[in-house]
This record gives C-alpha cells, sequence and structure tokens, in this order.
C-alpha cells in the first residue's frame, strides 16, 4: 500500500524508507506545503497535526511522524522543539551547539529519544505507534552519519554516537525504526 510520508525533513524520509524496506508499505512524497503544523504540545499531537494537514492535499494514507530529544538533566527539554531548540530557524550544528553549553559540567546525561507515529487513512481512522531510544549524551560531537543530535547520542549500551553507527545498526535501534515497525506490525494484524 502506497503511503505518503508528511515530512519535508530528508533525513527522516531516507530512515523511513530504509526501515518500511520490505514491508507492506510503500513510502512515496508529493510536492505539498505542510506549513508549520507542529504546534501542538506533545509528539503525538504533532504528528496527528501533520497527518490531517496532509490529507488535505492527497487522497492516500498518510504516515506522519514526530520525534524529539529528552534529556534528563534538562526536565526533558528540548521535547517536542527539538528540531527548533536554538530558534525558529536552527540548524542542527546550532541545536547541538546550545545543548552541549547546558550540559557543560553536568553529570547526569542520560536522554533518550522519542517518538510517535500516526498512519492516518483518508476515511479518517488512524493507527498510533511510539518508540523509545535510551542512551546518553556525548561531550562532543562525533561522527557524520545522521542528523540532529545524532552525533551527541550515545545509545545505551554503546560507545559510539548514533551518528556513528550504520544506517542499519541505527534503524534497528532507533526510536524512529521501533515506532515505524510496530505501526506496521499494527497494521498487518488488521
Amino acid at each position: 500500500m502506497k503511503v505518503v510520508l508528511a515530512t519535508s525533513n530528508p533525513g527522516k524520509l531516507a530512515e523511513a524508507r530504509e526501515i518500511l524496506a520490505g514491508s507492506p508499505l510503500e513510502v512515496v512524497t508529493v510536492p505539498m506545503w505542510l506549513g508549520d503544523v507542529e504546534t501542538g504540545t506533545s509528539y503525538l499531537e504533532n504528528a496527528r497535526l501533520k497527518a490531517a494537514n496532509a490529507l488535505r492535499f492527497v487522497r492516500l494514507p498518510v504516515l506522519a511522524e514526530d520525534a524529539g530529544l529528552e534529556v534528563d538533566a534538562l526536565h526533558g527539554a528540548p521535547g517536542p522543539r527539538s528540531a527548533r531548540f536554538a530558534g525558529p530557524d536552527a540548524t542542527d550544528r546550532a541545536n547541538n551547539a546550545k545543548l552541549l553549553r547546558l550540559l557543560d559540567g553536568a553529570t547526569d546525561r542520560r536522554a533518550r529519544y522519542r517518538a510517535f507515529a500516526v498512519l492516518a487513512m483518508p476515511s479518517g481512522e488512524d493507527f498510533v505507534s511510539d518508540g523509545v531510544f535510551e542512551g546518553a549524551i556525548a561531550d562532543a560531537p562525533r561522527g557524520s552519519g545522521g542528523f540532529g543530535y545524532d552525533p551527541l547520542f550515545v545509545p545505551e549500551g554503546e560507545t559510539r554516537t548514533a551518528a556513528e553507527l550504520s544506517p542499519e545498526e541505527k534503524n534497528a535501534l532507533s526510536h524512529r525504526g521501533l515506532a515505524l515497525r510496530a505501526l506496521v506490525a499494527e497494521f498487518a494484524d488488521l
């Protein structure tokens, strides 16, 4: 089944296609302007807002996802505003620099990525799943893979950052991989 991925983030698109390869869902994109619809207070609310907005433009099922980084020492920040942590037009580099500044001298560097995925059908029905990727924040960026906070995020049980993992290794462990695979399993069970 073809599903439209509601994102303008090329990193999310590439990961979703890799994670869903071989599943019954084929990810396609269509030109659309989603606008700034991430106005919710939670990942799930943002994912649903993205899906609802995309459904205005297409008559195919829509896959929308929202994810972010939660750092214990920052009381869960940056959270649902992860992409705009350093400001409305922040780059990954600026977000990472702000995170490191705020954690300077912190001994508790525990963190997690959290994702919620929504598969919204044109009929109004939707399927929801989530995933959590536990880890900690490194003292300095390492690696050239991934995107977002990946150069700083060290998965639990790893010494490498998510940016140092191969795409296959990261997708097997990641919040997005867990959420999307759970969504496929839920959908397939029907």
